[in-house]
């Protein structure tokens, strides 16, 4: 059974950080991409980064410079958002999905990604 776990999450005062994991089982990520999405109150699900062995690593300019994906490829099938630097804009709920491609296109339209994690809470405040 394909399923992916979010950790990680939690309180933190703007300026600050915080590392996201996002734990798959059924699959292995060395096959599949991995992208982040946040959804704040009131607002959209949007698309955060992805990663890939095959496609690489792609962010949207939201977070660009302050946000860094990583994957544990070879023991804990796992992929971690690393965010630093955080804004109270960055607070929403943090899921991660799978994908068989990891674009900007498809992170944006987020129409490639067919499992989802129950997603974890980033709230950003002092």
């Amino acid at each position: 059974e394909v399923q992916l776990v979010e950790s990680g999450g939690g309180l933190v005062q703007p300026g600050g950080s915080l590392r996201l994991s996002c734990t798959a089982s059924g699959f292995s990520i060395n096959n599949y991409a991995i992208g982040w999405f946040r959804q704040a109150p009131g607002k959209v699900r949007e698309g955060v980064s992805c990663i890939s062995l095959n496609d690489g690593i792609y962010y949207m300019d939201s977070v660009k410079g302050r946000f860094t994906v990583s994957g544990d490829f070879s023991k804990n099938n796992t992929v971690y958002l690393q965010m630093n630097s955080l804004k109270p804009e960055d607070t929403a709920v943090y899921y991660c999905a799978r994908s068989y491609i990891c674009t900007l296109y498809h992170l944006k339209a987020m129409d490639a990604y067919g499992y989802w994690g129950q997603g974890t809470q980033v709230t950003v405040s002092s």
